[in-house]
């Protein structure tokens, strides 16, 4: 059974590793971005490089869903683009190399819509293979990110 809120929201409160794996209830886990979290541009893609620095992609995916839950209607694409992208690194952490090209691929085509740095985050992105170094393709992306 899914966690719920007060208001029968869904929210996921259990524990999660540094690659965003599920953990048994009561481990203590990475410390979690708020389901709640609704940052401005400015903030998202902040928080975003911030935690792709640090190696937790699983992390920036949860600020710019966060974002994609309360951007204009315009600039949802580009949000869920960043995401979907985010969680490929992740799969790359994890070993989930043909998952991680899948989520790449929709991620940048979302992502180069917009143009600009964000046509070169796709670029990047649509250049990684499932034999990439994961640390390289955080840098990768976090280098054409703008910000």
């Amino acid at each position: 059974m899914r966690d719920r809120d007060p208001e029968g929201r869904p929210r996921n409160a259990r524990p999660r590793d540094a690659y965003g794996r599920p953990l048994p209830y009561g481990e203590q886990g990475m410390p979690r971005v708020p389901d709640d979290y609704a940052p401005t541009t400015e903030q998202a893609l902040a928080d975003g490089r911030r935690f792709l620095r640090e190696g937790l992609p699983f992390n920036a995916h949860e600020v710019f869903e966060g974002r994609w839950k309360c951007a204009p209607e315009e600039e949802r694409e580009l949000w869920q683009g960043l995401a979907q992208i985010c969680v490929g690194l992740t799969h790359l952490q994890r070993g989930n190399g043909r998952g991680a090209v899948t989520l790449f691929s929709r991620g940048a085509a979302r992502a180069q819509g917009y143009g600009g740095a964000y046509d070169a985050v796709g670029k990047a992105a649509s250049g990684l293979s499932q034999d990439s170094d994961p640390a390289q393709a955080i840098a990768l992306i976090l280098a054409k990110l703008p910000g």
